[in-house]
């Protein structure tokens, strides 16, 4: 992990608003965390209770995009942060909008799970389902280990966790395409499933987003639209 700390300023005030905001987005983060493990819980149980809660949760991450915002816009008005901690107020700002995205995308697939009810079945036999969802809530949870340490090793762990997490949603997609060939009947269920692989690789596609967040406020290189072999060049310098 590189050598690298947020600035202290003469300013206590200062110092805690920085911290303040680190601590919320913390906080969002767990929330969000806990949004995907119980959606990925109501998706393979065809739990409802559990797709409600799950819904309603994101209106707390809102909350809480709304909140963080409102505290980068005032610190960026009052303090004219420059370097370090602009670069700070810029990720965060950020990744608090992945986070918000997550939240949604975890709403989606608690939907998929109130309309496989619907039909009275599950997504049994669809094992990729649960590896992905498991795969992806490790990402984000990893993601933002490495956001609270400031470690671009770790940062760098998640983008080539997602490149696998791509290939295994590619994989599922055929298979599920395979089976409504074969059998007509099974449609209806393998297109929920198939919205909610798809939300699943989103939240991956948000963890690595997190991720370069977190490279490019220690590093102070935006590597969005790189391949992996150019970002881990950029971490050896």
């Amino acid at each position: 992990m590189p050598n690298f700390s947020i600035d202290q300023h003469t300013s206590a005030q200062f110092n805690a608003e920085l911290e303040e905001a680190r601590k919320n987005l913390m906080e969002m983060g767990g929330i969000v965390e806990q949004q995907i493990e119980i959606a990925l819980k109501s998706l393979i149980d065809v739990d409802i209770e559990l797709a409600e809660k799950t819904i309603k949760m994101d209106k707390e991450v809102n909350k809480m995009e709304v909140k963080i915002d409102k505290e980068t816009t005032q610190i960026l008005a009052k303090r004219h942060p420059a370097a370090t901690d602009l670069r700070f107020i810029i990720s965060v700002s950020k990744t608090v909008n992945d986070l918000e995205r997550i939240g949604d995308e975890a709403s989606k697939i608690a939907q998929q799970s109130i309309e496989l009810s619907k039909d009275g079945a599950g997504p049994q036999g669809y094992v990729e389902l649960r590896h992905i969802g498991e795969k992806v809530r490790e990402m984000v949870q990893a993601s933002l280990d490495a956001f609270a340490r400031l470690d671009t090793d770790a940062a760098f762990e998640v983008l080539q966790q997602d490149k696998k997490v791509d290939l295994e949603y590619n994989t599922a997609v055929r298979t599920l395409v395979t089976k409504m060939m074969e059998d007509p009947r099974t449609i209806t269920r393998a297109i929920n499933v198939l919205w909610s692989l798809r939300a699943f690789e989103r939240i991956g596609d948000h963890a690595r987003n997190i991720a370069m967040n977190v490279i490019y406020l220690v590093k102070g290189k935006d590597v969005r639209h790189k391949k992996l072999e150019k970002i881990e060049e950029t971490l050896n310098k």
